[in-house]
């Protein structure tokens, strides 16, 4: 295996008994979520930021890697951080955001909420329809990365498309779609105004076709795609600080009620 990219291995932090999940983008690698996952090491939680397959590397190693290996590792995480924690918590940006959406999916109440940036639930139809064949004859696009509003910051990630591993992203935020139904838990969105990568449609349609009742959405205004490194990132971080503090204390209260009780009989 090619050496990682500086910057782009992962991160993991044990903490307390809350855990957070944090899935990176398409392409992208777990810098662009480092300093958002150091934020919530920081308030004290256990902490994991995986290295998606293919990702962080070269394209070329992404070329030979699908969703199902993307999936496959967060899915992985979860479990192990299910096993060290009481509660879990899952995040993503873009590809990622698509990813957390399936855990929540999938797992049901495994998941105690999620937060999701700028997530990716469609793809462009037309460059759909080139990449049945493309993918055969073309071996790569343009790269996707650094859209950020930000001066001087950077992003991870790879300046080039491998055309296959598109068409697997095509394939997954298929999946994805016919799986928000199935998404009960909090939710908090956050999606940039301008977003040069994800139209804001697709947050529109994750929150028109989610079950979840309890919804938070909350528009970007200074920041591209990759909001985590850009001018809005330190409200993500608060705002998703304060969304796991909600919810943590709104399940810990019952518990509190129930011992006072029986402490007091």
């Amino acid at each position: 295996m090619p050496p990682i990219l500086p910057g782009a291995e992962p991160f993991r932090h044990d903490g307390s008994s809350t855990g957070v999940l944090l899935c990176h983008g398409f392409t992208g690698s777990p810098q662009s979520l480092r300093p958002w996952a150091e934020d919530l090491a920081g308030h004290g939680l256990t902490v994991s930021l995986p290295l998606l397959p293919g990702h962080g590397t070269r394209w070329e190693e992404l070329a030979m890697t699908g969703w199902e290996d993307w999936y496959a590792t967060v899915d992985r995480e979860l479990r192990l951080l299910r096993d060290r924690c009481d509660r879990v918590f899952v995040c993503g940006l873009s590809m990622g955001g698509s990813l957390a959406l399936r855990l929540a999916a999938r797992h049901g109440a495994a998941v105690q909420g999620i937060v999701l940036v700028n997530p990716a639930s469609t793809f462009p139809r037309m460059q759909g329809y080139a990449l049945s064949v493309g993918r055969f004859l073309i071996r790569s696009a343009p790269g996707i990365a650094d859209d950020i509003a930000k001066g001087g910051r950077h992003e991870v990630g790879y300046d080039r498309v491998p055309t296959r591993a598109a068409y697997a992203m095509r394939d997954l935020v298929r999946v994805v779609r016919n799986d928000l139904p199935k998404v009960t838990q909090p939710l908090l969105l956050l999606h940039s105004r301008t977003d040069h990568v994800v139209p804001p449609t697709d947050s529109a349609l994750v929150l028109s076709r989610v079950s979840s009742t309890d919804v938070t959405e909350t528009v970007l205004e200074h920041s591209f795609h990759v909001a985590t490194l850009d001018h809005d990132a330190e409200q993500i971080f608060a705002d998703s600080r304060g969304f796991i503090d909600r919810l943590t204390a709104a399940e810990d209260a019952p518990l509190s009620t129930a011992r006072s009780a029986r402490d007091s009989a």
